[in-house]
């Protein structure tokens, strides 16, 4: 088995489990040592996955958050009108990254969920030597939108719809 099938396994199995799976039980199941089992989830953490290590074996969150991706086009004139709507609704905007035709998926975290942290963000670029990543792609890009409910993200989705930030189907 790769290296990469068995770290979707583990997330597969910790997901699948009710309770808590011991490095002992994972090492013994994979046929690997402890040590590599606890290389897999410090990779998986890495990898955004919200691991939990109890003394009883490893756990994985479940968000109780409802969660949807919205493929946004826009101007960067528009990221802050974009950015406030969806923080407005009570979202979090997770993540965004944009798919480019050389380099495939490139994303970057933004756990953004206040006019605050909209307006720090946007001052980190403007001083930065960088630009949005949505330039790479001439302004289509996609944020993981976070919520408490699935209505609130209904709401987020039909706001930036009028405001015609809502791209085109793929």
């Amino acid at each position: 088995m790769k290296v990469s099938e068995r770290r979707k396994e583990i997330v597969n199995l910790l997901s699948s489990s009710k309770e808590p799976v011991s490095g002992g039980q994972l090492s013994e199941r994979f046929d690997v040592s402890r040590q590599i089992i606890v290389q897999d989830i410090a990779v998986l953490k890495g990898a955004g996955y919200e691991i939990l290590s109890t003394h009883n074996g490893y756990l994985i969150q479940k968000t109780p958050l409802a969660e949807r991706v919205f493929k946004l086009k826009h101007t960067t004139e528009q990221t802050e009108d974009e950015l406030n709507c969806i923080v407005d609704f009570g979202g979090t905007v997770v993540d965004v990254f944009v798919w480019h035709k050389i380099y495939g998926k490139i994303s970057a975290t933004l756990n953004i969920c206040s006019r605050l942290q909209v307006k720090q963000f946007l001052e980190g670029v403007r001083t930065g030597k960088s630009t949005e990543l949505m330039n790479v792609t001439g302004g289509y890009h996609y944020h993981t939108i976070r919520a408490s409910t699935e209505e609130i993200l209904d709401k987020i989705g039909a706001a930036l719809l009028e405001k015609n930030y809502i791209a085109d189907g793929d």
